[in-house]
């Protein structure tokens, strides 16, 4: 992966984890990683743990980042949010799987599309 592209993940997991934040959810883990992969960001929505897959596009044209998350992926991040879940003593809570997709958009306001419980 290029530098250019990881900055441009980057930027859009930033804007991710502000835009949670303006929503009122506490992020507590950001690019937590195991042997296995990594998850973008876990965040509590009250004592919901939300688990969210960032997807950073720069347009539309192969397709949206909700759409890139569906499958294979979202079969990824449920287990490895099973691995975070064993390591941080999180049992009986109730857990949501989310996705942001962010891309430019006019100006400097980045668009957002979220899509709470998405898998």
């Amino acid at each position: 992966m290029t530098r250019t592209r990881r900055a441009f993940g980057a930027w859009g997991e930033q804007v991710a984890e502000a835009y949670l934040r303006q929503l009122g959810l506490a992020v507590v883990d950001r690019n937590w990683r195991c042997p296995d992969g990594e998850l973008d960001l876990v965040a509590l929505d009250g004592d919901v743990i939300v688990f969210c897959e960032v997807k950073t596009r720069r347009s539309l044209l192969f397709g949206s980042g909700v759409e890139a998350v569906l499958g294979r992926k979202a079969h990824r991040v449920r287990r490895l949010a099973a691995i975070w879940l064993a390591e941080h003593d999180a049992d009986g809570r109730e857990l949501r799987f989310d996705v942001i997709a962010v891309r430019p958009g006019e100006g400097r306001t980045p668009r957002i599309d979220h899509v709470t419980g998405a898998f």
